[in-house]
């Protein structure tokens, strides 16, 4: 990199291998993005911690560990607070989107989602402002 900036690195984390690479095909669109997936909740928190990530995208439903316990385990260290975290679920009642939000979570979308909204999204919680 000539600027000497760090590239913004991703953590999506689904069990659906079709949805994490929509998911990346949408953010590839946002220069310096680097992409890292994870395949379910315990899988994502282990990456988490051993890497730095800049941004978390998560399903809900998942194996082993959820999407909501994931959030939960991200925002128990205090400094995590600010980093973006979006929700994109098939969950689309309130209660859901509620629970999410009170857990930490910074955006929510329920799927079936288009890339522009994964897009604007995104850039919304990354650029300053």
């Amino acid at each position: 990199m000539v600027s000497g900036r760090l590239p913004t690195r991703a953590l999506i984390v689904d069990d659906s291998q079709a949805m994490r690479r929509s998911v990346m095909f949408a953010l590839q669109k946002i220069p310096g993005m680097v992409c890292v997936e994870a395949s379910d909740g315990v899988e994502g928190l282990k990456k988490f911690t051993e890497s730095r990530f800049d941004l978390v995208l998560t399903d809900i439903n998942m194996p082993l560990m959820d999407g909501l316990k994931l959030v939960s385990h991200i925002r128990s260290d205090p400094k995590h607070k600010a980093l973006p975290i979006v929700v994109i679920t098939t969950e689309s009642a309130t209660e859901d989107r509620n629970k999410a939000m009170s857990l930490g979570a910074s955006a929510y979308l329920v799927k079936p989602v288009q890339a522009k909204a994964i897009l604007d999204t995104v850039r919304g919680l990354l650029e300053p402002g």
